[in-house]
Formats: C-alpha cells, sequence, structure tokens
C-alpha cells in the first residue's frame, strides 16, 4: 500500500472513528448523567428522552426515527457524502444509547446539579470531537452544519439557539427546576463543544488606535508574523485623523500582541474580540512576503 492509499484511507476513516468515540460519551452523559434526574441533553436525542420520559420507548430508537426527516434535509442542502456520514453517525448513536442505557440505574452522582454539569461537560467534549473531525451523530448537528456553511456561525451556538425550544418543553412537562439544570448543562455542552473544535486555534480580531502605528505594524508583521491593515479614520472629540490598525491573530497569539503594544505605545486604545472564521494568506494561505521598498 503506497502513501497516497494510506493517507485516502486514514482521511476517510477518521470521521468515524472520531463520530464512534464522540457518540459513545454523549451515550454516556444521556445515561449516567442526565436520565436519572430526568434532564435533557442537547438537540434530537433531548426530544427523545422527552418521549422515553412519556412513553418509555427506548432513547435510542426515538433518536433514530427522529432523525428520518431530518437524513432527508441533509441530502438535499450537505450532498450524498455528508448524508452517508450522517446516517452511520445517527445509526451509531441510537446503538450506543440504547448499549448504555444500564447506567441511568448506576446513580453515579447524587446531586443534580453536580450531574447536569458533568453530562454537559462530557456531551461537550464528545460533540467537540466528533464536529473537530467532519462527522456527526445526525439530528440538530445536521441543522448546525447547515447553519454553519450558510452564515459561518459555530455549530455549537447554532445548536444552543435551537435547544432554547427544548428549555421551554422541560419547563411545560416536568418542572422550572429541570428547565433550568437542562439550560445549565445545554449552555456547558455547547461552550465546550466550541472550545473542543477551536482548540488552541481560536482567531482573535484586533483594533488598535496608536500615535505609532506604523512602528506597530511593522512589529506585528515581523515579530508575530501576521497581515496588518490600516483604515483611516478620526476622533469625534478631538477631530485628529488617525490610522486604525486592523489585523487577526491566533489565540496564543494575544500576550505577545499585548507586549508589542505596551512597549510602543503604553496609551494605545486596543479591542479584541473572537473572529468566527478566518480564511486567507497568513491562515489558510500562506502569507505573502513584504513588498520590497524602492529608494
Amino acid at each position: 500500500m503506497n502513501t497516497l492509499t494510506r493517507t485516502t484511507v486514514k482521511d476517510f476513516l477518521i470521521p468515524y472513528v472520531a463520530t464512534f468515540v464522540g457518540c459513545l460519551l454523549v451515550a454516556i452523559a444521556v445515561n449516567a448523567f442526565f436520565v436519572p434526574f430526568q434532564l435533557l441533553s442537547s438537540g434530537i436525542s433531548g426530544v427523545a428522552i422527552i418521549i422515553y420520559y412519556i412513553f418509555n420507548m427506548p432513547i435510542g430508537m426515538a433518536i433514530f426515527l427522529l432523525n428520518i426527516p431530518i437524513m432527508i434535509a441533509c441530502y438535499k442542502f450537505m450532498g450524498r457524502n455528508y448524508t452517508i456520514v450522517s446516517i452511520v453517525g445517527t445509526g451509531i448513536l441510537s446503538v450506543l444509547v440504547d448499549a448504555t442505557a444500564f447506567l441511568s440505574e448506576w446513580h453515579l452522582i447524587h446531586d443534580a446539579m453536580t450531574s447536569c454539569i458533568t453530562g454537559g461537560l462530557l456531551s461537550g467534549i464528545g460533540f467537540g470531537i466528533i464536529y473537530k473531525y467532519d462527522g456527526n451523530s445526525g439530528g440538530l448537528d445536521v441543522v448546525g452544519a447547515i447553519v454553519k456553511k450558510f452564515y459561518s456561525l459555530e455549530m455549537g451556538t447554532a445548536v444552543m439557539i435551537i435547544n432554547t425550544v427544548i428549555l421551554f418543553w422541560a419547563a411545560y412537562l416536568f418542572s422550572l427546576e429541570k428547565a433550568i439544570l437542562t439550560f445549565v448543562s445545554i449552555y456547558i455542552t455547547a461552550v465546550i463543544t466550541n472550545k473542543v473544535v477551536l482548540g488552541m486555534k481560536q482567531r482573535k480580531a484586533i483594533i488598535i488606535i496608536s500615535s505609532k502605528p506604523e512602528k506597530i505594524a511593522q512589529l506585528l508583521i515581523h515579530y508575530v508574523g501576521r497581515g496588518v491593515t490600516f483604515f483611516h479614520g478620526e476622533g469625534a472629540y478631538t477631530s485628529q485623523e488617525k490610522q486604525v490598525i486592523y489585523s487577526v491573530i491566533k489565540l496564543t497569539e494575544v500576550a505577545k500582541v499585548k507586549a508589542i503594544i505596551n512597549r510602543v505605545d503604553p496609551q494605545a486604545f486596543m479591542t479584541i474580540s473572537d473572529a468566527s472564521e478566518v480564511v486567507g494568506q497568513g491562515f489558510t494561505l500562506p502569507l505573502a512576503p513584504p513588498p520590497t521598498k524602492h529608494i
């Protein structure tokens, strides 16, 4: 088997392996930490848990049945290959949830708040592993992927918005306390999902207003290795023209940039915000060398 073939097989298997590992963690979270306290998980599995509480239908079976119309939408919007991964992911999650159903009888944790936090952490790690390696477990994962594809919104955030409906459902069927605990677990799941997916590759957009823009820009280019753009601005109070520095950096470069700004111009004004997605030179493409200045 040549190197190209091995690489192709590896790329093919990774999403399925990640989906299995992630689904196993989610299944454990559902049965070991959510079901014993009548809590709901995020996504379609949360709806499946509600069906389990009301009709005593196995959660895994409910997940599979609820995913049928979603798979049809997946094929329409995401294509054949993604649909195949989604169907496999749905099957894996359905089987694993029912296979680990015995964990609900173990009562590993005796406090509802601790259980919802633990379940949220575990399911967040599970979903994060699935998303990070381009797998999915069906359900709202597919809806989140569609939203991310067209609106560049992180999957965890997209699914979090959709899960709000589940919270109202939980409050109506059970109690406000159960809904609040469910919210806590869903929020933790969304945050951890984003952290696992982005990891230390998270990007930050910085805007700097300084009296020494050229010097700061050169240091960012040569010592941080990031592109810099100047915007022309004007102070509303002073009416003075200013050059506004804009750049996108890695999360791990924030401290270095702060040190540079503080050394060059301690009076500089700087804002740092999250960049949802970055495409272009310095990130998805190599940074172009600076043009040679002719004297």
